[in-house]
Parts: structure tokens; C-alpha cells; sequence
């Protein structure tokens, strides 16, 4: 089905070009997300693009989390209609158009 997908960007990102930033979390995950350092804020400092990511329980896991946003986020300023986020988006709403086709016409008298 999603042979006509662009692959995954591949964005190399030079580390000299972000800022890294380890927060204590907030949010629901109670009194061990309050007061420890997992949530993750880079800033690409040449668009001056941030993310942040706090998903996961792991550091290292929110930070490669939060390094693929990024480059989907460049991806995306780069080349936006080929953009892998707005092929699936474009994807979607085709299949939502079929959908609503499919009904209309199965329930016209």
C-alpha cells in the first residue's frame, strides 16, 4: 500500500548546529517525571526551530526522538511537497474523499 512513499529523510544534521537542553518534564507520569531531567529541548540554530520531546522515560530515547522531528521539520521548510509529513497527510485525506464517495453513493436512493 505505501509503495508510493518517499523514503525517510536522511538529514544530517551537523551537532555544531544545534543547542541541547535537558528539562525536568511536567505533565501526567507523577512525582518521577516532575524531578527528573527527560524532556529534551533542541534548537537548530541556524532556522531557529525548537523541539521538544518528553515521550519516552529515557533521555537518550527522547533525544533521538526529538533529532527525528527535527529533521522532518527541515525536511519539510526544504522541499514541501515532496515532504514525507504531507505525502501521509495527502494520503489521508484522499482516503477520507473515498470514504465519504463510497457512503454518499452507497446510501443515495
Amino acid at each position: 500500500k505505501q509503495k508510493a512513499m518517499p523514503p525517510r529523510p536522511l538529514w544530517l544534521i551537523k551537532e555544531d548546529e544545534l543547542e541541547e537542553k535537558f528539562i525536568k518534564g511536567g505533565g501526567p507520569g507523577g512525582q518521577k517525571i516532575n524531578k527528573s531531567n527527560i524532556k529534551v529541548q533542541i534548537t537548530h540554530k541556524p532556522t531557529g526551530i525548537v523541539v521538544n520531546s518528553q515521550d519516552l522515560r529515557s533521555q537518550e530515547k527522547n533525544r533521538a526522538k526529538a533529532r527525528e522531528i527535527l529533521s522532518l521539520k527541515l525536511e519539510q521548510m526544504q522541499n514541501p511537497e515532496t515532504c514525507r509529513l504531507n505525502v501521509l497527510a495527502e494520503k489521508k485525506r484522499a482516503t477520507k474523499r473515498n470514504r465519504a464517495k463510497k457512503a454518499a453513493k452507497k446510501h443515495k436512493r
